[in-house]
């Protein structure tokens, strides 16, 4: 299984990435939508990246409660964690 920082450094390499963002500016608190400078089509091609990067299906009320870096890498972490056989 990942390791939940290898996981974290995984997603700030994509978005770094993908969105053309400073990967310092990825803080825990910092609001995801504000620092990704999200639309609602660039929510879609975050569930996209997510999906191709971690194998597993993204809802889109999954963002409901996502608005931190924290709150996203623990919904990715929990995720990936459930996906892995036990």
């Amino acid at each position: 299984m990942m390791e939940e920082k290898a996981i974290i450094e995984k997603i700030n390499g994509f978005l770094a990435e993908e969105f053309e963002v400073d990967p310092k500016k990825m803080q825990p608190a910092a609001s995801i939508r504000e620092v990704l400078e999200l639309d609602s089509l660039d929510y879609i091609d975050l569930v996209v990246v997510i999906e191709h990067n971690f194998g597993f299906k993204v809802n889109p009320e999954d963002f409901n409660g996502i608005d931190t870096f924290k709150t996203f890498y623990e919904y990715v972490i929990k995720r990936v964690a459930e996906k892995v056989p036990h």
